[in-house]
């Protein structure tokens, strides 16, 4: 049997792109080179603005996101992890031009809250605009009756412009203190969880892990990912 190959669909943006591929590498098991799993990784940082594209109530991104899968398809790539929760909103359509799966970041994500934290029912949510106001990960999490908190409007902002500074160049680091601030409001307002959910976000929290339970959609990607690929080596023994 043939080597599973996973495909990133990436640049949006470029180092989001970097984190889930860290985390992949950093997730498999491998005590040698030869031992990593084999990915391709499409960064294309051309894709429109999908924040944009939802407020504006468009599909400006999805031909460019069906054109940049259909490249990793077409080298190899048997499974496709997109770093970037907003473009999800896009994801069924995406799905329906493919004949490859695409992992889904959200499901990902309510899957190992339910396995990691069973008793948990509220989660608060910081992510970009177009995640929040799309409704992406409420509209899942629902299904198993857990609330999604997201900041007010001012914070919500806040969190926004900080998350188009990381893309900008600032250092993640530099704007921890916003995220910080969001999660304090989520926290007291009732949620158990913390999503990070927008993934630019995890690059603010890398060196310096929060005490309270928190979901990085990025590294649950990756796991996700590793699993399917290390299943295919498990099936040929």
């Amino acid at each position: 049997m043939k080597e599973r190959i996973i495909g990133i669909l990436g640049g949006m943006g470029p180092k989001a792109t970097l984190d889930l591929y860290r985390e992949i590498v950093s997730l498999t098991p491998a005590k040698r080179d030869q031992e990593h799993l084999q990915v391709l990784i499409y960064s294309n940082p051309t894709i429109p603005d999908r924040t944009r594209a939802i407020m504006e109530g468009t599909d400006a991104p999805l031909p460019a996101l069906i054109q940049s899968a259909r490249v990793l398809e077409a080298a190899g790539a048997g499974i496709l992890a997109i770093p970037c929760n907003t473009a999800h909103f896009f994801y069924s359509k995406l799905q329906a031009n493919l004949r490859i799966p695409v992992l889904h970041m959200i499901e990902v994500t309510l899957h190992d809250l339910r396995n990691l934290y069973p008793e948990i029912v509220s989660v608060g949510l910081l992510a970009s605009k177009g995640t929040v106001l799309s409704g992406l990960y409420t509209s899942v999490f629902d299904r198993e009756g857990v609330d999604v908190l997201t900041p007010d409007a001012s914070e919500q902002q806040r969190v926004h412009a900080a998350i188009e500074e990381i893309k900008a160049g600032v250092p993640p680091t530099k704007v921890r203190a916003i995220f910080d601030s969001a999660v304090q409001s989520l926290l007291h307002r009732g949620a158990r969880a913390i999503i990070l959910g927008c993934t630019e976000i995890p690059l603010a929290f890398h060196f310096d892990p929060p005490s309270y339970p928190c979901l990085n959609p990025t590294k649950l990607l990756a796991q996700a990912a590793v699993d399917w690929a290390l299943a295919g080596r498990e099936s040929e023994t």
